[in-house]
């Protein structure tokens, strides 16, 4: 069957994000386009041809990395849910996140395209760019929620999506790399996150017989309860 132009088109640049992955994620700033090229089986003349630069092939690579995260997300936070449920549930997914087999491999790209950001003063900019954009799907994904009889509004989800955001990669570096202790079995007399916290002096409960902090830490409902703890005015702001 004879290949269209645009079949082999996206089909090389397709080569190209990938060979760009895998050279990124070893050696990061020092990647070198050449090799990168050599590696899809095509010259750098493709790339600056499909992304006009390293820097444009390095930010589609980026957005090809966040495009899909943030799918994955979007559909484990139904849209039905009210504000803390939906907090809940977004970060039991970000949880479960670190238990993908390819997790390490993910964060070594992540951490080296961050590197690569800092270093390329032409790169910082346009990376941060892509980011905030992508980020807007968070904002998105929570506002119009009710909390406290109202629904929140776009300067409110975008304050609690920051907030989110860096609380959940700290936290899910921290069991990739093993700074967090490892998931514990789950616990018959562990309330779901999904009910209203408790208010008593202890909303967590007991400690499950034999588990650690450190195991505690890593699972679904700290990440859960953390989460949801950052839902309160000084974090939210004003609406």
């Amino acid at each position: 069957m004879r290949v269209t132009r645009a079949e082999a088109k996206e089909r090389n640049r397709r080569a190209l994000l990938e060979s760009a992955r895998q050279v990124v994620a070893r050696d990061g700033h020092r990647a070198r386009l050449e090799e990168i090229a050599e590696l899809a089986g095509l010259t750098t003349g493709a790339v600056y041809s499909l992304f006009g630069s390293k820097d444009g092939l390095l930010i589609a690579l980026l957005t090809d990395h966040l495009g899909p995260h943030y799918e994955d997300l979007e559909q484990a936070v139904p849209a039905g849910l009210g504000l803390a449920d939906a907090v809940g549930a977004f970060a039991r997914h970000y949880r479960r996140l670190c238990d993908d087999p390819d997790a390490r491999r993910h964060l070594s790209f992540e951490i080296s395209m961050q590197d690569m950001a800092l270093r390329d003063p032409g790169l910082g900019p346009r990376f941060a760019a892509s980011v905030r954009a992508h980020e807007e799907r968070l904002t998105a994904l929570f506002a119009g929620r009710a909390h406290d009889g109202a629904a929140l509004t776009p300067r409110q989800a975008r304050r609690l999506a920051t907030a989110l955001r860096g609380l959940l990669i700290g936290l899910s570096q921290g069991v990739v790399l093993g700074l967090i202790g490892p998931i514990p079995e789950p616990h018959p007399s562990e309330p779901d996150a999904s009910e209203p916290p408790s208010s008593g002096p202890d909303a967590s409960g007991p400690r499950p017989s034999g588990q650690d902090a450190g195991e505690e830490d890593a699972s679904e409902r700290y990440f859960s309860d953390v989460a949801r703890a950052l839902i309160t005015p000084p974090v939210l702001g004003p609406p």
